[in-house]
């Protein structure tokens, strides 16, 4: 009888110092940010909605940091929206704009800076992932759906130029993502594998850029590179003028963003590179809107990523699929006139169609 108390005495000793140890674990991935807590976005507030900075963590123990908005004098429950991108920008300039706008629709928007970028936590800084960069979304989601003001079966996100990508690639993983749009993409892993338009699409160019990354990972892994090249070349392709114009005039720079200053890690996109993550977009059931400007340098990634998910092949995709199992929500919206970084902010032109946007996802949420 001892024998047997003494036992269960000790098996409950050991499950008390497993929770603790649990506990404590789930209290290290709470990281304390420091928080600018000044207006510092690229766009002026409306008055028509309300914003606070939050936190929220993923499930690699990063904490992100965000701004969340929501339409100003609104009751009930909301559908809810997560925002992010371009690719090596911050929350304070597209994806903010982006969040805002659709606050003013009547959508609570959470505009999020990635792991390692921006004022969310993860070093080294400026580096990405497929697996990390798409769990950014779906603990987007996690945090919109324990919000008291949101309706957690009506959430939906938008990516915005190599997070337009990341956003198809987060929907086809999280059922629980109702709408998509994916605006100006990039695929990420296409152009990082491939170069742009495919033209490094062989064998030894891969070999060659494998063989760059490994000697740089031993002579300095965290070294940084690229951004928007200034002073700009007059010789330059329209669209890095494009990029010059948003990033580096007080129409889009911001302090904190890489593609505004000194770039992005070197290495910083190595698992992009040897990956290739749309794999299963052909299989989202769930509404999807690609957007994309008529003169966009970008538009073919979008093209090409409407057409394997609707048709399970395209040009750019060595793998064949499925035709989708939902074809009829799934749109591709070509904006006459736009260039890739109109969408950004919608440029001299307004080119971002606000209003259908806001059409889009109050129909499927």
């Amino acid at each position: 009888m001892k024998k047997t108390v003494i036992f269960a005495l000790a098996a409950l000793l050991m499950t008390a110092c497993a929770n603790k140890q649990e506990t404590n674990s789930n209290d290290n991935m709470k990281q304390q940010l420091i928080l600018t807590q000044e207006w510092d976005k690229v766009f002026p507030l409306s008055e028509k909605v309300t914003h606070r900075k939050v936190t929220f963590e993923t499930q690699y123990g990063l904490t992100l940091a965000a701004d969340l908005y929501a339409p100003k004098d609104a009751n009930g429950k909301l559908p809810a929206l997560a925002v992010s991108g371009p690719f090596g920008a911050v929350k304070e300039q597209s994806s903010g704009l982006y969040a805002m706008r659709m606050a003013e629709c009547g959508f609570v928007a959470l505009a999020f800076d990635p792991s390692y970028t921006g004022e969310s936590s993860g070093e080294p800084r400026r580096t990405a992932s497929p697996d990390i960069n798409t769990e950014d979304f779906m603990a987007a989601v996690d945090f919109l759906s324990q919000l008291e003001n949101v309706d957690s079966d009506r959430i939906g996100i938008i990516g915005i130029c190599g997070w337009g990508g990341i956003a198809l690639n987060a929907a086809a993983a999280d059922p629980r993502i109702k709408a998509t749009v994916a605006s100006t993409m990039y695929d990420m892993t296409r152009v990082s594998g491939n170069g742009y338009y495919d033209s490094d699409d062989n064998e030894e160019a891969r070999y060659a850029a494998r063989e760059a990354q490994g000697k740089q990972r031993l002579a300095d892994p965290v070294a940084m590179a690229g951004g928007v090249i200034d002073p700009l070349p007059e010789d330059a392709p329209q669209f890095v003028k494009d990029y010059h114009a948003y990033y580096k005039t007080p129409r889009g720079y911001h302090q904190r963003s890489g593609n505004s200053n000194d770039g992005w890690r070197v290495i910083g996109t190595q698992a992009y590179a040897n990956a290739r993550f749309l794999y299963y977009i052909n299989e989202i059931r769930s509404a999807v809107l690609v957007m994309h400007g008529e003169k966009a340098h970008s538009r073919y990634f979008g093209e090409a990523a409407y057409k394997y998910m609707v048709e399970g092949k395209a040009e750019g995709y060595n793998f064949i699929g499925k035709p989708n199992p939902v074809p009829e929500n799934k749109q591709l919206l070509i904006i006459p006139g736009a260039t890739h970084c109109d969408l950004y902010d919608g440029g001299e032109g307004n080119n971002i169609p606000w209003d259908t946007l806001a059409e889009f996802f109050s129909k499927n949420l």
